[in-house]
């Protein structure tokens, strides 16, 4: 009589499982192993599949093979042999499709969405609020300019967005991550929003994320692969390239020939991806106005209540290689009964 395999035994999915492991996930091994069989006298004892001492089973019982799966593919994959015969038998007709496919896996990063709920952010699957609908209207915009600047013939420029404020302190990190959450829930994109304030880096902080390399390794060292460096969250469509490591050259770094390599790399990688760059402050840093060269639009963030217009006029100035700049104002305040979405969006109204 076969005995139930002691479940302290049974091994753990690694994350390369094996071609058994996986045939597991599909058929009920025990269900098999409770099927009744009758006694045939003395049970030789078990012996590896490796082990040259293993007793040859009789020429009167032939070995069953299944007709769909090449010889050579049972030869190489020894825990193709554990399967049951008569489950051996039906690969190619019981199996799905996908059961030869090796899954995909990656190191996923959780964001702390408590944490972006306390910062007045959009909180990705909350309910839709004022915030998400302006975020929506800005998007939108950008999009439509993207796509002028792709019918232009310029359709890597397209995917790329600078967001940057004339000065320190006027919110242009809090609407870069606003922007990238809202163009992650478009169903024909993906964002990758790559820090670029390298004096000041705080997309990881403001998302809860741990420091990581990034940018400015990949242009520092041409044997790194930037795609490496980018992680990927839990926020579908949504993925993250830190500053990386600090240096003195960051500009300089920045206006090398590495920098449009990297960029190539990071839009083939994917065809679907748009890339926003949150800068260091036009004013107050000089990678800025070197970003706005490699880029197809400039998102520039005026505070209402804090930014002349004297500093708007320079800081356009400097970022004026970037044919395409957009002014996007921050910090509005609203008088009652005129606040646009609110009473729609969670807000009730009397009636």
């Amino acid at each position: 009589m076969m005995m139930k395999p002691d479940p302290s035994l049974v091994r753990k999915p690694r994350r390369d499982a094996s071609l058994l492991e996986r045939a597991s996930r599909v058929y009920d091994f025990a269900a098999h192993a409770r099927q009744p069989h009758e006694p045939i006298g003395d049970v030789p004892p078990v012996a590896s599949a490796f082990d040259e001492r293993a007793p040859v089973p009789p020429a009167e019982q032939p070995v069953v093979r299944p007709p769909a799966v090449e010889e050579a593919a049972i030869d190489d994959d020894p825990t193709f042999l554990a399967i049951p015969a008569e489950l051996r038998a039906a690969v190619g007709e019981e199996l799905p499709p996908n059961f030869y496919e090796t899954p995909e896996l990656t190191d996923i990063a959780m964001i702390d969405r408590g944490m972006l709920a306390r910062s007045g952010m959009i909180v990705p699957g909350a309910p839709v609020g004022p915030l998400a609908e302006e975020f929506r209207l800005v998007k939108r915009q950008l999009l439509i300019t993207g796509l002028r600047i792709a019918d232009g013939g310029n359709a890597d420029k397209a995917r790329t967005v600078l967001v940057c404020s004339a000065k320190p302190g006027e919110g242009k990190t809090f609407c870069a991550v606003n922007l990238a959450l809202s163009l992650a829930a478009e169903r024909d994109t993906e964002v990758l929003l790559v820090d670029a304030d390298f004096a000041k880096p705080d997309v990881l902080a403001q998302l809860g994320l741990a420091d990581s390399p990034g940018l400015l390794d990949a242009l520092a060292d041409s044997n790194i692969d930037v795609e490496s460096l980018v992680i990927r969250t839990d926020v579908g469509g949504l993925s993250i390239l830190p500053a990386g490591t600090k240096m003195a050259t960051d500009t300089e770094m920045l206006a090398s020939a590495r920098t449009r390599t990297v960029l190539a790399r990071l839009l083939s990688a994917n065809p679907r991806r748009i890339i926003i760059f949150d800068s260091p402050p036009a004013l107050a840093a000089s990678p800025a106005s070197v970003l706005a060269m490699l880029v197809g639009q400039v998102m520039l963030i005026v505070r209402a209540d804090r930014t002349p217009e004297s500093d708007l006029k320079q800081a356009v100035g400097l970022l004026d290689a970037c044919e395409h700049i957009s002014l996007a104002i921050n910090a509005v305040s609203f008088v009652p009964g005129g606040q646009r979405f609110g009473s729609y969006y969670g807000q009730e109204t009397a009636k």
